[in-house]
């Protein structure tokens, strides 16, 4: 559906009565290049921006000119470019403008892989100044080598490193650099070359068993319909449900075409009106374990019978890790039926898969950043925080709080932390339970902001500072502009204002993950254990080891203690960071270390 309607847009109208040359024609206009950097960042056209600017300056090259009210780069004032945000100190600059040729050690492929393989240039050098660069501007992930030469303006690589740096200083992000990103480099680099093993008869059994239940939902979806359609068209689909069968939920989505749509949410609205939705959509959850997870990895897993995904240092623009090829993090285990994808993650013969979790790491730094004294003492004492705020929103002893209560205070909480509006909340607390009606939603926002009034207070400030600033901070410095919070679209400007109350929280997540990470590589060096323990997964706020069976539960001890520490007293608030050890042969299957 999505695809077909990527498709309309994309196509391009050749019946339109129109006379036009290019040949003929050209350009004498120039570009107002502050105005279009403004649009392309609202609309988050990000590489264009670049190309744009690469446009411009081969024609200035090429002895054409641009207008003097259409500068090559932004020289100040509200309308920045993307690629040279705000810095504290400096207030709205541009970047430097290109100069000098291109130099013999330049790579002409944007690939950073293409250039560590191709290029004279020093591979750790080419490693820092990516991340470096991402630093500077988090939208731009897993910057490229020609990334790097365009926010320079030069194909020096010299000057273009020395610019950058200047850059990271300028905004100061070195603590960031220095003692988190470069760091994180080697560890990164061992745990992708480490791989993790795969049990792929295991693999082999499980999609001859999930391709027969996919079958089986086929026949069934066909005949409840009673007619023979192709499951997977959602134009046929639609017909069958809509027209065929007459069903229809309340305020459902249209497609461009206008036709109702048959998406994933869309049928979760209607799942009560008819037996067939459910197998519709265990038809698709069958479906996209199988094409995504269970019959893509087998042929991945190199010779070494090991998984080589590539974890990407630079991938996100929260400061968290990503990954790829497959994409790990991913893998669904809010269901049993892909829970049991993580089972294929094995240890080899004589180790054990050690996995440690931090617990609650959002709502803990929320604590921690927001400073809230009600807040920061139900961490202190060990309560559970979602039985705590459901008491405080729903006025009731702790004791007499509900299961349901408890998980509409779960969504409160998380929803508060990323920026949920009524409307979300609203919507959010309805599913999987009874509905409730938009005063509600508003009189929980009301109690849970009464209840935590200085957590309160801190999301309106990280709010106004976005707006003054246009970037939000981490606990550790790190930086997440915010070029949309500007923008006189309202819808683009909320989506802003939400990512900005959750990026400092989000952000110090990843900031404590990566330093984790760090910090049980060095006590691993230390010790010497590189034989006997590797760090083999990062999946959110998990790390997962491979270490020998025999050391074990020593080493689960260790590790939980570095990662319960990588914030001091004094920057914990009194929050204790709590992660909780797990052990088993495989990744689905293991046991909660005391």
């Amino acid at each position: 559906e999505e695809a077909e309607f990527s498709k309309i847009l994309g196509t391009i109208r050749r019946d339109v009565p129109i006379t036009f040359s290019l040949s003929e024609k050209s350009w004498s206009e120039g570009v107002d290049i502050s105005k279009a950097e403004k649009l392309f960042s609202e609309l988050e056209f990000r590489q264009l921006i670049q190309r744009l600017k690469e446009a411009v300056s081969n024609l200035q090259n090429n002895g054409h000119t641009t207008p003097p009210s259409a500068p090559l780069l932004n020289q100040g004032g509200e309308e920045d470019a993307l690629l040279s945000p705000p810095s504290k100190e400096e207030g709205r600059k541009s970047v430097a403008k290109r100069g000098g040729r291109r130099e013999e050690n330049a790579p002409a492929q944007g690939s950073l892989t293409d250039a560590l393989e191709t290029s004279t240039i020093p591979t750790q050098e080419l490693k820092e100044t990516s991340v470096a660069l991402w630093l500077i501007n988090s939208n731009l992930t897993t910057p490229t080598i020609e990334d790097i030469y365009g926010f320079a303006q030069t194909r020096d690589w010299r000057t273009a490193r020395e610019k950058i740096f200047k850059e990271v200083a300028g905004r100061n992000l070195i603590g960031v650099l220095e003692d988190i990103e470069i760091p994180l480099l080697p560890v990164v680099e061992k745990m992708n070359d480490k791989g993790v093993c795969i049990d792929v008869s295991y693999l082999s059994a499980l999609s001859k068993e999930y391709h027969k239940e996919l079958a089986l939902r086929e026949k069934t979806i066909r005949e409840m319909a009673g007619t023979d359609f192709n499951i997977n068209s959602p134009k046929q689909l639609g017909e069958v449900l809509f027209v065929k069968m007459g069903l229809k939920a309340a305020r459902q989505k249209k497609t461009a075409g206008g036709a109702l749509s048959t998406k994933e949410s869309e049928l979760e609205k209607m799942r009560e009106l008819h037996p067939v939705i459910g197998k519709i959509l265990e038809y698709r959850e069958f479906q996209k374990l199988l094409s995504t997870y269970i019959d893509t990895i087998p042929e991945m897993v190199g010779p070494d019978g090991r998984l080589h995904a590539r974890f990407l240092q630079a991938g996100t623009t929260t400061g968290r890790m990503g990954c790829e090829k497959p994409n790990l993090q991913n893998i669904p285990i809010q269901t049993e039926l892909g829970r049991r994808i993580r089972n294929a993650f094995i240890a080899e013969k004589g180790n054990k898969i050690l996995s440690v979790d931090y617990s609650q790491i959002e709502l803990r730094i929320a604590a921690i950043l927001s400073g809230d004294k009600k807040f920061i003492e139900i961490f202190r004492k060990g309560e559970d925080v979602h039985t705590a705020v459901a008491a405080e929103v729903f006025n009731v002893a702790r004791d007499k709080v509900t299961k349901d209560m408890r998980r509409q205070a779960k969504v409160i909480n998380f929803g508060i932390l990323y920026g949920m509006g009524v409307n979300s909340l609203r919507q959010s607390l309805s599913e999987g339970g009874t509905a409730i009606t938009r005063e509600e939603a508003q009189a929980y926002f009301d109690e849970y902001f009464s209840g935590f009034y200085e957590l309160a207070r801190y999301l309106d400030e990280i709010r106004a500072s976005a707006h003054t600033l246009g970037y939000t901070e981490t606990l550790f410095g790190r930086r997440r502009y915010h070029e949309a919070i500007h923008s006189n679209i309202p819808y683009i400007r909320s989506a802003a204002e939400r990512m900005a109350i959750n990026a400092p929280i989000q952000g110090t997540g990843a900031d404590i993950v990566k330093l984790a990470m760090v910090r049980v590589d060095e006590w691993i060096r230390k010790e010497k254990l590189g034989e006997n323990v590797s760090l083999i997964l990062q999946v959110h706020d998990e790390l997962v080891f491979e270490v020998k069976e025999s050391i074990v539960e020593s080493v689960a001890t260790e590790i939980k203690r570095i990662m319960e520490h990588v914030l001091d007293a004094k920057e914990n608030k009194g929050v204790p960071i709590v992660a909780e050890a797990s052990v088993g042969d495989n990744w689905g299957e293991m046991r909660k270390i005391q």
